[in-house]
């Protein structure tokens, strides 16, 4: 009896999981975006397009920084292969 490589063994594909995410729009210049305690990226310039994090399915706390200052704050979920949006408002703190 031989063996023979064949596909059929290794052909199965396995779909990858859809990513989860947070967009937060909105930033004012100069802010910086946490999520769940962690820096994410650099500071918002004028402009700037959302910014898109990948997260893992679950709660997480958003917040924007302004220096040591928190301008803003935001508990959310995301589901699994989900994107939450997260608008800044400013002078608002959730």
């Amino acid at each position: 009896m031989s063996l023979s490589a064949c596909s059929w063994f290794g052909s199965k594909r396995h779909a990858a999981a859809d990513p989860s995410e947070i967009i937060v729009s909105g930033s004012p210049d100069g802010s910086v975006v946490y999520i769940d305690g962690l820096q994410m990226g650099q500071p918002a310039t004028a402009g700037d397009h959302p910014k898109i994090i990948r997260v893992a399915a679950g709660d997480h706390k958003v917040e924007i920084h302004v220096g040591d200052k928190i301008v803003y704050r935001e508990d959310t979920y995301v589901g699994h292969g989900e994107s939450r949006v997260v608008t800044v408002l400013s002078g608002l703190n959730r």
